[in-house]
């Protein structure tokens, strides 16, 4: 199968929104809005994109900016695969595994020497990605909030 990694584009940006909301269906379509502007704005951030192969549209998509730290990183700051997103029929095909390859390729071109990112307890399925991948699991926690 033939895809293409790259930048994203102001004409991806409904694609965008849309994998994204995907990703994270718990937040509104116009909260996400509202953070994409910022994000292409950083310096130190970049939104890559995977091409469908057959057109249109697009297949996949991966955040990847840098943090002061993260968990079980020796160095600082470090690159952060902040967000990374395949659509259902396109996954197992190595997109997914292209997108952080090229996202690690930004990373290092731009002097990180540490790459991380997350996944939640329940997503079983995006451990076993991050595991296939490379990522080495450091620490497993559950996260609390109050209001006040």
């Amino acid at each position: 199968m033939s895809f293409r990694i790259r930048l994203d584009e102001p004409s991806d940006d409904a694609e965008w929104l849309r994998m994204r909301r995907a990703l994270w269906p718990h937040d509104t379509g116009e909260a996400h809005q509202i953070e994409m502007a910022p994000w292409l704005a950083r310096d130190d951030a970049v939104v890559l994109v995977a091409e469908r192969p057959e057109g249109p549209g697009l297949a996949g998509f991966a955040e990847v900016g840098a943090r002061l730290y993260a968990d079980g990183c020796d160095t600082s700051p470090v690159a952060y695969l902040e967000g990374w997103y395949v659509d259902r029929d396109m996954r197992r095909q190595g997109i997914g595994a292209a997108l952080v390859r090229a996202a690690e390729a930004w990373s290092r071109e731009r002097g990180y020497r540490e790459f991380a990112s997350d996944a939640l307890l329940q997503n079983i399925e995006s451990q076993r990605a991050h595991e296939s991948l490379g990522f080495i699991e450091v620490e497993r926690a559950v996260r609390y909030r109050k209001r006040l």
